[in-house]
């Protein structure tokens, strides 16, 4: 869940939250009804959030590699 202090918004504590939270700020910005003053509010804000869940997106996909590491083979129809 993201929540917001009285210095601003917090980091959000997990993926699924920023991106939910990414998803609300897009449709805010493309209605068209912000204040020029909030929309670069709101645009840094989304800044923010897009690059936390690439982080832990790029996270989760190196821990996949290591638990993976030498354990890919070709598949092939043949049978020993």
């Amino acid at each position: 869940m993201v929540t917001a202090s009285k210095h601003g918004p917090t980091a959000p504590t997990h993926y699924e939250a920023a991106l939910q939270e990414l998803e609300q700020l897009v449709a805010r910005l493309e209605s068209g009804d912000m204040p020029l003053e909030q929309l670069l509010t709101q645009y840094q804000r989304g800044a923010e959030l897009l690059k936390f869940c690439r982080d832990r997106l790029a996270a989760v996909e190196d821990q996949i590699k290591v638990l993976d590491q030498g354990t890919f083979k070709p598949w092939s129809n043949e049978t020993a």
